[in-house]
């Protein structure tokens, strides 16, 4: 095994722990469900890196995403369903058909032409392999629900389901934030986070219309609000729960000031 090319040694490596015969007992309990969940956490640890621009970190991190899809395979392999080598084979050529401005005779002269022929291709793929010929089919349920909303939105934008300018964004935002204070005053809990709701899709399709990513924000948003916490938490001298808020408010307004010189 050690002389082999690194991709066939990994499948190799997948099969030699799913095999009943001196396996690993774990590798062999699992099963595409149980293993999804580790798939969709492998995503989120390669745009870690990505984010903390460590190249070492992302080597690695590809290398477990990789592992989680030859794992799928294997499974699939082992119920006679598809292998490895089909699932390259599939992604080859969808990327050629995708392209054909690179692998054919189609002539796309920017980005954005290429988004909207790559978006026409999908919808006639759509048309042959499922029932649902919604713009809306095939968006995964299963995405994070922010990231979800934005494709959504983009693919009804596609078809010129969307506002003309950010300013009908921004206002359909303050409507929702006043309807979320009419929930709030009212008392029901169910109908303010039907609100909330709302006004977070609201928030969302600002960000996809002003060429943003709305996962990628929140995501920064919370990095900062880690960063200016833990300042507080490094300078306050005392148990945070002895502080008053306005001693944390001064420390808080003193991180959010470093971070600008």
């Amino acid at each position: 095994m050690t002389d082999l090319p690194h991709t066939q040694k990994l499948l190799e490596i997948m099969a030699k722990l799913r095999n009943p015969q001196g396996g690993c007992p774990w590798d062999l309990e699992q099963d595409f469900s149980t293993i999804a969940p580790y798939t969709i956490e492998e995503a989120y640890e390669v745009a870690e890196a990505i984010a903390s621009g460590d190249r070492t970190s992302l080597r690695e991190e590809l290398g477990d995403l990789l592992l989680q899809v030859v794992f799928h395979a294997q499974m699939a392999q082992e119920e006679k369903s598809f292998d490895f080598e089909d699932v390259a084979a599939g992604i080859n050529d969808k990327m050629i058909r995708r392209h054909p401005h690179v692998f054919g005779d189609t002539d796309i002269t920017d980005a954005d032409a290429q988004t909207a022929n790559w978006e026409n291709i999908k919808a006639e793929e759509r048309k042959h392999k499922q029932k649902d010929t919604s713009v809306l089919a095939d968006v995964p349920a299963a995405l994070p629900a922010l990231m979800r909303a934005q494709k959504l939105q983009a693919r009804a934008a596609r078809v010129g389901f969307d506002w003309p300018d950010a300013q009908g964004v921004i206002a359909k935002i303050r409507e929702e934030l006043d309807e979320v204070e009419e929930a709030i005053a009212s008392g029901d809990a169910t109908h303010t986070q039907e609100e909330i709701g709302d006004l977070l899709f609201a928030v969302t399709n600002l960000a996809r219309f002003t060429k943003g990513d709305a996962e990628t924000a929140l995501r920064d948003a919370n990095q900062k609000f880690s960063r200016r916490f833990r300042y507080i938490e490094q300078h306050l001298g005392k148990p945070m729960q002895d502080a008053t808020l306005d001693e944390m408010e001064t420390l808080w307004v003193e991180a959010k000031m470093k971070e600008k010189i």
